[in-house]
């Protein structure tokens, strides 16, 4: 069987003397308490055959409300998480003077039985929360499975800096 697919976008920003990126905590029960490794990109799955950064801005504006910024696209590339699961992510830089207020966000909701075998479906926000943080520090939140995205995307800005 063909592993899932799940595109996301990472935002980022300058921020005076450090670059801060855009994550989301996962909603529900099991998450409510877990916070450190437990952060994500705005990301959901695709189906094979979707244009994956379509997904991906489909996905940011699901999981935030916010329109996903212009701008360009810097390809991240995919990682394969713990559960198999393929991720595959974009970088997009906005300017200060853009606001995607954190404490602002509007996340889609999905249902789940809870508590478990209580035979009750509850509806739960699939993100709860979103934060900028600088990159260091997001690098402790984020799930391990995605932190090489950040480590990319330092990469990238530091390759685009020599070649100005």
């Amino acid at each position: 069987m063909p592993p899932k697919l799940s595109a996301g976008i990472l935002l980022h920003r300058s921020h005076p003397g450090h670059l801060e990126v855009f994550i989301v905590h996962p909603g529900g029960p099991f998450w409510k308490n877990k916070d450190l490794g437990a952060w994500s990109l705005p990301k959901g799955e695709y189906a094979a055959g979707e244009d994956p950064l379509d997904a991906a801005k489909r996905e940011f504006h699901e999981e935030t409300g916010f329109t996903p910024p212009q701008g360009d696209y810097v390809p991240l590339g995919d990682l394969r998480q713990p559960s198999g699961k393929v991720v595959s992510a974009w970088a997009v830089k906005i300017d200060r003077d853009v606001d995607y207020p954190a404490d602002q966000i509007r996340s889609n909701l999905f249902s789940m039985e809870w508590p478990p075998k209580s035979g009750r479906m509850q509806e739960f926000r699939e993100v709860d929360r979103a934060a900028w943080f600088p990159l260091a520090a997001a690098r402790e939140k984020i799930l391990p499975g995605q932190a090489p995205f950040l480590d990319r995307l330092g990469a990238h800005l530091r390759s685009f800096c020599r070649s100005d």
